[in-house]
């Protein structure tokens, strides 16, 4: 019999892109959508992908236990991915409280379904880079403390500590990926690389002047999410559940990833950016740097796509939305692999 997958957030960039992987090898993949009134709208990157019609969806909410408990008994998943979250770090100042909600303690519920319905399912926990915020050390690593700037990554923080405690404490096969940022042609407008992209392809193409942004002297370290849903399932792999740092383990200010952008489409950059005071956070993570060196030894994981590849992917990408119409932007994109 075909494993079965379950994964929240699978309309997602992360959802998506390991649904089609993990499809790729063979699995029963099921996923769990909140309802929505905007039909249509929330499987969008499943079709842009071309895989809608493979997964099996499962309408549910992370805030609500007896639905997780059910879904799970129902579908006896051989691994849970839980992606699901309110994981806009802007939107979680003006939202605190859904973000601890959606982010936080949905992790317990979903832990709790799995320990009451099907103890033995993997899990995954997606965890994440926000949590080191005011860094303690200049790389990354598993053994970094935590100093979490927003509320979104105080949720996670806490996210990452339950799904820590259950595998103590329940002895089940729960690991925790600590994702620096990971991006794609499938991500989010309110992401910056995404809002770049799109921006500088909005201008390109004459349908805009400047591109507005905040702190572009903020470094990051970025991979695509393409190599990063890899990094999650080898964890589901393992013998003993772990957590793992997943990143490049290189750095780079959002003024230069902003440059690679403009300088693909032949423009020059500082005749279109805009910086606006209003679009910085209360509170700024300056640097984040991984340390990616245990899941290189453990898993054999590595990143493959550059920075620039990727930036190049996600602009010919957005060109290609903004020079179609809406109904052609919704069919199966096709994917520029380096």
């Amino acid at each position: 019999m075909a494993r079965r997958a379950l994964i929240t957030g699978i309309t997602g960039q992360d959802g998506a892109y390991l649904a089609r992987l993990l499809l790729s090898k063979g699995y029963e993949v099921h996923g769990i959508v909140r309802r929505s009134s905007h039909l249509g709208v929330a499987d969008h990157r499943l079709r842009w992908l071309g895989i809608e019609r493979d997964v099996l969806i499962h309408d549910s909410n992370l805030s609500d236990l007896s639905s997780l408990i059910r879904i799970v008994s129902e579908v006896q998943p051989d691994e849970l991915y839980n992606l699901a979250a309110q994981s806009f770090v802007a939107t979680s100042w003006r939202q605190p409280i859904l973000t601890g909600n959606i982010t936080a303690i949905a992790v317990t519920n979903v832990l709790e379904a799995i320990r009451i319905a099907k103890p033995d399912t993997r899990f995954y926990q997606a965890s994440s880079s926000e949590m080191y915020g005011m860094i303690q050390q200049e790389r990354q690593s598993e053994k970094t403390p935590f100093y979490p700037r927003s509320p979104y990554a105080v949720a996670k923080l806490y996210g990452h500590w339950i799904t820590v405690n259950y595998r103590e404490s329940f002895g089940m096969h729960a690991s925790s990926g600590i994702l620096f940022n990971h991006e794609s042609p499938l991500r989010g407008i309110e992401f910056v690389t995404r809002k770049v992209t799109d921006g500088v392809a909005r201008i390109k193409l004459g349908h805009a002047k400047e591109l507005r942004l905040g702190n572009i002297d903020a470094k990051r370290d970025w991979g695509h999410a393409r190599d990063y849903v890899k990094a999650m399932w080898m964890m589901l792999q393992q013998d003993a559940a772990d957590d793992y740092v997943v990143a490049t383990g290189v750095t780079t200010t959002v003024r230069d990833m902003c440059r690679i952008a403009f300088d693909h489409v032949g423009l020059a950059m500082e005749d279109h950016l805009v910086i606006d005071p209003e679009l910085f956070r209360p509170s700024e993570v300056d640097v984040l740097l991984g340390e990616p060196a245990k899941a290189n030894a453990k898993l054999g994981w590595a990143a493959e796509t550059s920075l620039r590849e990727m930036i190049v992917e996600m602009v010919e990408a957005d060109l290609a939305r903004q020079s179609q119409p809406r109904a052609v932007t919704e069919q199966p994109m096709p994917e520029i692999h380096p």
